[in-house]
């Protein structure tokens, strides 16, 4: 089980690259070493959103698994990740895309988490609402882009493919499509009880051309935490479109060297 105690120094700052910049903010302390990640994916996707970023994990020898979110309640999305969990034989670095920091936040209490990676996701305080909070910013684009069926929503696919995963192939971004999971309205009134970035390490992937949550907010909710933060030149999507970057700060938060 992970002993808080064995946090210590502060990371030091990675390298910049020329698609990523590093934000000058205080490190957070440094995780403990890990061979396992967990992956959760948010809205308009399933688990195969991380296939690029799991296959280079798994090359250095990673332990991945990528939780398949029911997107129906915040409970239910959140058990789902517990379950697996407690499944790691060790420390394991939480990662969370878009809807999911939702998950990680609250699931990354669990004493497995060593360090948490948002990647241009979520992040809200205990209890707080969310969607309030994305209200002080202008509105991304891809929002008019959602259509419900009932109590079910989903992305259309002009804004799937423009707002959503617009930095990517055509091609590519259309098999995307064809494999989203639809949410339940239910999971958005969802608010977390717990907020695991203010006791765990935290690392957070803004994506500065995103149009599915404001890169303005993923950089105040970066800030807030005090997370490692880097900038990408990206979609929503910077885990398929920079999948190499996004390992990389994976590889970080797990205190391992690529």
């Amino acid at each position: 089980m992970l002993n808080r105690r064995t946090f210590s120094a502060a990371l030091l700052a990675g390298a910049a690259a020329s698609l990523v910049s590093t934000r000058g903010m205080a490190a957070p302390a440094a995780p403990v070493k890990a061979r396992n990640i967990v992956l959760v994916h948010g809205l308009f996707a399933d688990g195969s959103c991380w296939s690029e970023v799991i296959g280079r994990l798994q090359a250095q020898g990673f332990n991945c698994t990528a939780v398949q979110n029911p997107l129906t309640t915040l409970p239910e999305a959140v058990a789902s990740a517990q379950r697996v969990l407690d499944r790691q034989d060790g420390p394991t670095v939480l990662v969370g895309h878009s809807f999911s920091g939702m998950i990680v936040t609250e699931a990354g209490i669990h004493p497995n988490v060593s360090a948490l990676v948002y990647v241009a996701a979520r992040a809200p305080d205990a209890g707080e609402d969310y969607a309030a909070l994305a209200k002080t910013y202008p509105t991304p684009p891809a929002t008019a882009g959602i259509v419900f069926d009932g109590d079910e929503g989903r992305l259309g696919e002009e804004a799937f493919l423009r707002d959503f995963a617009g930095d990517l192939p055509e091609a590519k971004a259309k098999v995307l499509y064809a494999v989203q999971e639809p949410f339940h309205k239910a999971l958005l009134a969802g608010k977390t009880a717990n907020a695991a970035w203010r006791s765990k390490p935290s690392f957070y992937a803004v994506s500065t051309e995103d149009r599915t949550i404001n890169p303005d907010l993923e950089r105040f909710m970066a800030k807030r935490m005090g997370a490692k933060t880097i900038e990408v030149k990206s979609s929503h999507l910077s885990m398929i479109s920079h999948p190499d970057v996004i390992t990389n700060l994976i590889i970080e938060a797990s205190g391992q060297q690529a």
